[in-house]
């Protein structure tokens, strides 16, 4: 921990976000200075759960306004930082033009961020927060890894601007992230690399997310029938924010880190709610039919491609966790806690109308 000086300020960019919640939180519970980026410092309503949560603390937050786009933006917020998180980058399946509302934003915002930590001599340490999407497309491209199964070493091949732009978008930003990082050698970086995150979100007003719309549908009686049993990987919220906090201040850290509690499918996602919220809401039990999906997905959602549900309903997903294991000392909460705590948020705001 000797390499950070504990009374420097710690940088996070977006700290409105789902997962930057959890870093401000344990942050500011450690008695750092949190310097916040965020769109707009005077909306006292989205910044309001951070508030609360640094006037519960030890730590501070001081907010800077910031634009991922606007080079220099980040200027006055890096100011005095050794350790820099860059957790902000677009999520989301709605959009028009992939290149100006994805590719963009996360590329020329990671450029941006990394480009004033260069102009910046305090800064020791950048934290990316990228994805397992940087890693691969569709869960049969864990079937073509090396044993089967994503590590590290994979990089995502199979995503473009016209198939899984969200992964495309994610692999170049990571890329350009080591790609500055391996230029020059005043800060080493560490990427978090999450697959889909789910668990409490701690701002109230945000139960929008894509993670939260599936969940959604799991209550509201749209899955009912049945439910794709498409393969993916699973980690709490809580988790990712202990991965972040290490990768920036265990200074034995390096390189990238899988952080995935559990090889899963959305089935046994909803099968997890069942002892708690089963008898309540039409929580799905079952797989729909891959030949089903084949003929009526294309048409009830347009992500729902022919070969998207070719190469990911019915195929298991496997990633290898060891890495951030044995080097930061991550262990994962039960999948069963993180389905009913991320649900009991949906209950808990009035989202299912019985």
């Amino acid at each position: 921990m000797s390499y950070i000086d504990a009374s420097s300020p710690i940088l996070v960019t977006g700290a409105t976000g789902y997962v930057a919640g959890w870093l401000v939180k344990k942050l500011l519970e450690q008695g750092h200075t949190v310097h916040a980026a965020v769109r707009n410092p005077g909306n006292e309503q989205k910044l309001a759960h951070l508030n609360q949560m640094a006037a519960q603390s030890p730590g501070q937050i001081k907010y800077f306004k910031s634009d991922l786009l606007q080079e220099g933006s980040y200027k006055e917020a890096m100011e005095g930082c050794q350790l820099v998180y860059h957790t902000a980058s677009p999520f989301t399946s709605k959009y028009k033009n992939p290149q100006t509302e994805l590719i963009d934003p996360a590329v020329k915002g990671t450029a941006n961020v990394l480009q004033t930590a260069n102009q910046t001599p305090s800064v020791k340490r950048v934290v990316v927060t990228s994805s397992c999407a940087a890693i691969y497309t569709d869960a049969i491209d864990c079937k073509n890894a090396p044993n089967g199964e994503l590590t590290e070493e994979v990089w995502n091949t199979t995503s473009s601007l016209d198939y899984q732009p969200y992964s495309y978008s994610k692999t170049m930003a990571e890329k350009k992230a080591w790609e500055m990082a391996n230029a020059q050698n005043q800060w080493d970086l560490v990427t978090v690399n999450p697959a889909f995150v789910m668990g409490p979100m701690l701002n109230p007003k945000a139960t929008t997310s894509e993670s939260f719309n599936i969940l959604k549908q799991m209550g509201d009686g749209t899955m009912k029938a049945g439910v794709p049993k498409m393969g993916l990987g699973l980690v709490d919220v809580r988790d990712v924010a202990d991965a972040h906090l290490q990768a920036g201040l265990n200074e034995a850290a390096k390189g990238r880190y899988i952080t995935v509690g559990h090889n899963t499918d959305f089935l046994e996602m909803g099968l997890a709610l069942q002892d708690k919220f089963g008898k309540d809401y039409p929580i799905p039990k079952k797989a729909l039919p891959k030949w089903l999906l084949m003929i009526v997905g294309p048409f009830a959602n347009k992500l729902f491609t022919r070969k998207f549900i070719r190469n990911n309903v019915n195929v298991e997903w496997k990633a290898n966790n060891s890495k951030i294991q044995n080097e930061l000392g991550i262990s994962f909460m039960p999948m069963q806690k993180t389905m009913e705590d991320s649900f009991q948020i949906l209950v808990d705001n009035g989202i299912f109308k019985k």
